[in-house]
């Protein structure tokens, strides 16, 4: 296979944070007020934004509206009115830094910081001491968070990790150096078939950095890993990874690398409208990295404002699988940070689903959704049902902390207001979803 050399005329990335909201010339026309909102919001929760989705991926002309713009700029209904007050009052008023910190944490600690049990349930131990930067949440597949991928192109307002970028120090960072630690621990683990390197976006590191994390698991010694998977938003956010950053092809040469040893490359790319795809250089960069072999498989969450239609997700499946990327799951965005502007009810999510994949052929028929990533394994919504002539909701496990879980259907009480797994309750009176009866056993038995 012949590699597409990468354009010689180099993209540079311009990155604007808090500090530059009143720089980007786009925002000039949003008042001073707004601005000084923005930045309320943005000492809260994370906010970053480089030229090329500024220049290329929002439609200006429909701010606030544009879809884009609200998965990248911060929206003041991201913050409850009280604690928006909060911050505003702190930046316009001359108050110690020590004392601005101590409010904003506390209003960061009431936003969920660590969903799921990330912090407590997920790291595991090697020789009765914690494995930094990792977790192994499910027997097959263990997710590596590189230290020098703990950063993104641009981050998304709905992010999940978004703690990881806040600065919090009572927060637990996830992160491994290129120590062997955490091989040491792989190679223990022969039932680990799966490896996702995630952050972060891990594609925020240097070419020859990536290596150090992916080489070493094609020695024969690592044999059970059969799939290498990168966590990335870089295809919409930077494509110019692929393309036209100066270690570009070295980038694509490393995907070969993986490929050409036997294992299975998977690109997980999170998109979350077709507006990041539509550009010629997305495009380029889809067609770079899938001539290495590797695949690409697309996923993100269902969004409030941003992407709550039918319409929205059949036209991006379709054109993800045009494209020869494979649609895989849609998410509910989980219950951490700004979730609240992002909400959609269960049952909206479902009916949003089932109208989508109605209309799409069956190539994109392999995704999977609504789904929640819970404590106990990824929940997905299959559909309403009728139980002694009462509704409920049709639920199973596709992945879960036990793996005889999955797809077991098990049935909550229908509830139209109901957003996350914990809204939740037995369709069956005084009864607990089985996984709840189970789970302490589990986790007995993982300690």
């Amino acid at each position: 296979m012949k590699t597409i050399h990468a354009s010689s005329s180099n993209q540079k990335i311009r990155l604007y944070g808090i500090k530059d909201i009143n720089q980007i010339p786009q925002l000039k026309k949003i008042s001073r007020e707004e601005r000084l909102t923005m930045k309320a919001v943005a000492h809260v929760l994370p906010f970053r934004v480089n030229n090329y989705v500024v220049e290329n991926l929002i439609d200006w002309s429909r701010v606030p509206d544009d879809p884009i713009f609200r998965l990248t700029f911060p929206q003041k209904e991201m913050l409850t009115a009280e604690n928006l007050d909060k911050v505003s009052w702190l930046l316009k008023n001359n108050v110690s830094q020590e004392h601005k910190v101590k409010v904003i944490d506390s209003i960061r600690m009431q936003l969920n910081p660590h969903p799921a049990g990330q912090a407590e349930e997920n790291i595991p131990t090697l020789n009765n001491q914690p494995v930094p930067g990792i977790q192994h949440k499910y027997p097959e597949t263990v997710l590596v968070f590189p230290t020098a991928g703990q950063t993104c192109h641009t981050y998304c307002t709905f992010c999940f990790r978004w703690p990881q970028f806040v600065g919090m120090d009572n927060i637990v960072k996830f992160a491994t150096r290129e120590s062997g630690i955490f091989q040491e621990y792989l190679q223990i683990h022969k039932e680990v078939t799966d490896v996702l390197i995630t952050g972060g976006d891990p594609m925020v590191m240097k070419a020859r950095c990536l290596a150090k994390y992916i080489e070493p698991l094609l020695d024969p010694k690592f044999d059970h890993i059969q799939t290498i998977r990168i966590g990335t938003k870089s295809i919409s956010y930077w494509p110019y990874r692929y393309t036209t950053d100066e270690d570009a092809d070295d980038i694509l040469r490393l995907f070969e690398k993986v490929t050409r040893a036997g294992k299975r490359l998977a690109i997980m790319a999170h998109v979350n409208h077709w507006q990041e795809f539509s550009t010629l250089t997305a495009q380029k960069a889809t067609q770079r990295i899938l001539s290495t072999g590797a695949i690409i498989r697309t996923q993100g969450p269902l969004l409030n404002q941003i992407n709550d239609s039918s319409e929205v997700w059949i036209r991006m499946w379709k054109e993800q699988v045009n494209l020869g990327c494979e649609p895989y799951y849609m998410f509910i965005p989980r219950n951490t940070g700004a979730k609240h502007y992002f909400d959609i009810p269960l049952i909206k999510a479902w009916r949003i689903f089932q109208g989508a994949i109605q209309k799409v052929s069956g190539l994109d028929r392999n995704v999977r959704g609504p789904l929640m990533s819970t404590f106990s394994g990824k929940v997905i919504v299959n559909g309403v049902s009728q139980i002694n002539n009462h509704k409920v909701f049709n639920l199973s496990f596709i992945q879960a902390r036990r793996p005889d879980w999955c797809f077991r259907p098990f049935y909550a009480k229908y509830d139209p207001e109901a957003k996350w797994f914990t809204d939740l309750i037995s369709a069956f009176d005084g009864e607990q979803f089985f996984s709840e009866k189970q789970l302490k056993n589990v986790l007995r038995e993982n300690h």
